[in-house]
């Protein structure tokens, strides 16, 4: 696959302020957010509130997905347990026409970066992280010691529990289940930041009302999002970090 426009891979954990990121670069930024098409995966799982289907997902039956597996133009992949597929074919027309905005998990993100099929490709990627590089640094020779694991399962787990309390009030077992399984493969996630070339440390998860309660957004979101939009300029910011490979291992 060849093309002379630009995939855009945007990942970092469940919760960490993503979509609310994308929300307002299309806000604030229109002209640099209609200059990308989004990437849209199928998934598995049911939309939560406020998702459209057709627009941040294609919701589908999990057997209809399994199906795909079959066809050479689809990528399927487990993420954190619900089923996602990617369609090359669609992605290979869509940057035909124009840059191309992948906004979502970092399982995606690697396959994105690594698919044989996207050799070539024009790539910017972005990974969003709850915790900065001199924290971890910090954290990693603090006394008394502390887990990183765990700390970074306990970070998401709190911004998870408030996201999913503002969507649904009560949350049910299952509620409770799938939260455990996004906040307990977080560290995982981040130990692939290092494969991106830009890290925007961010600690206004998707619960924060940084994003949008002020309507202009403040503190960590604020920053997230200038970053993230001057980098999608082609210019150096000071709020986007490098990670090497071995921080966090």
């Amino acid at each position: 696959m060849k093309s002379n426009h630009k995939l855009v891979i945007f990942s970092g954990p469940s919760c960490v302020g993503k979509s609310p990121l994308a929300k307002a670069l299309a806000r604030f930024y229109p002209e640099l957010h209609s200059q990308m098409q989004p990437l849209v995966l199928y998934n598995s799982r049911a939309a939560r509130p406020g998702e459209t289907n057709g627009v941040d997902y294609h919701f589908r039956p999990r057997a209809e997905i399994e199906k795909l597996k079959t066809h050479n133009r689809f990528v399927v992949m487990d993420v954190r347990g619900d089923l996602q597929a990617l369609d090359l074919q669609e992605l290979k027309e869509n940057l035909e026409k124009g840059d191309v905005l992948f906004e979502g998990n970092p399982f995606v993100g690697r396959v994105l970066q690594t698919h044989q099929a996207l050799e070539g490709i024009n790539r910017l990627s972005v990974f969003m992280s709850p915790v900065s590089k001199e924290e971890i640094r910090f954290l990693k020779s603090a006394n008394p010691a502390v887990s990183l694991p765990e700390l970074i399962t306990d970070v998401q787990r709190r911004k998870l529990l408030r996201r999913t309390r503002k969507q649904k009030g009560e949350l049910s077992l299952k509620d409770l289940e799938n939260i455990e399984k996004r906040a307990g493969s977080a560290f995982r996630e981040l130990q692939d930041a290092h494969h991106f070339q830009y890290v925007i440390p961010n600690h206004d998860g998707e619960d924060s009302e940084n994003w949008d309660a002020f309507y202009y957004p403040l503190g960590d979101a604020r920053k997230s999002l200038l970053a993230f939009a001057a980098l999608l300029k082609g210019e150096n910011t000071a709020d986007a970090e490098k990670w090497e490979e071995n921080l966090l291992k």
